[in-house]
């Protein structure tokens, strides 16, 4: 019998992950197996590939792999899938805590889907700099939200060219050697923004970002744009609600809350 690796997919906020359980080592080559199962045509087609393993300082750790096979820190809509899988799939309890690349998170899950998340604390770079890209002079905004994030500014934001202008920033000597994931921010209320990002390592547009919606409250909220708590559009046309405990200047603590929901359970023949 040929081997194969049982999985599931996910998505939240129109994320959508293949998730293993990898405590046993079955993947031995993840930056293979995710390039492969993350394809279209050939594989489930996915924006990430999500590891289960196990952890000596939590209840567990989980790994994100991209389409591109390289390895990210963090994921917030990641992060929100695999503790619904932890909790309906391997009846972890409703609250815990597990490894990430960018630190340990905190999670929760509550009613009908909807999971809680505490990111790591962000790290502001640059709040008001502005950089040239394809003969335009862009204002932005630079942070660490787990994983680099760029945020701009914009007006009509459906109108934006996502792909051509994100790849750009993305690729700017400014943000080298690793890049930036760039987002697209449109103020809606003081309660509502909407966001479009391009990803680093999936290399296209994505119909949200966890991490990316967070950057964006944040520098909403740090520019005097939004509320602490903010609700955040996302292209696939969902809404994430970010939540930040500010001190001061310094945003203390950040929650992530969305739905996240399993879409089916297959097995990978190698």
């Amino acid at each position: 019998m040929q081997d194969k690796i049982p999985f599931y997919k996910m998505v939240a906020s129109g994320n959508d992950f293949v998730v293993v359980d990898n405590r046993r080592q079955v993947i031995k080559d993840a930056t293979a197996f995710a390039r492969t199962i993350c394809r279209p045509h050939v594989g489930a087609v996915a924006d990430g590939l999500l590891l289960f393993e196990g952890s000596k300082k939590a209840n567990f750790k989980m790994r994100i792999l991209n389409p591109d096979g390289s390895e990210a820190a963090a994921c917030g809509n990641g992060f929100r899938c695999i503790v619904l899988y932890a909790h309906e799939v391997l009846k972890y309890s409703s609250s815990m805590r597990f490894e990430s690349g960018s630190g340990v998170i905190e999670g929760h899950v509550g009613p009908k889907g909807s999971v809680k998340v505490q990111l790591v604390k962000p790290r502001i770079f640059e709040t008001d700099s502005v950089i040239e890209v394809r003969g335009h002079r862009l204002h932005y905004s630079f942070l660490d939200t787990g994983v680099p994030h760029t945020v701009i500014f914009v007006e009509g934001l459906p109108k934006v060219d996502v792909v051509e202008i994100g790849k750009a920033i993305r690729h700017h000597t400014h943000f080298q050697p690793f890049g930036t994931n760039v987002n697209f921010v449109e103020v809606k209320s003081r309660k509502e923004i909407a966001v479009r990002t391009y990803e680093r390592g999936v290399e296209d547009e994505t119909l949200a970002c966890g991490t990316g919606s967070t950057a964006s409250a944040i520098i909403s909220v740090l520019k005097g744009y939004a509320e602490p708590c903010v609700s955040v559009l996302t292209k696939g046309g969902e809404k994430l609600r970010i939540e930040m405990h500010k001190k001061g200047p310094e945003i203390e603590k950040v929650f992530l809350e969305g739905k996240a929901q399993f879409v089916y359970k297959g097995e990978y023949f190698l």
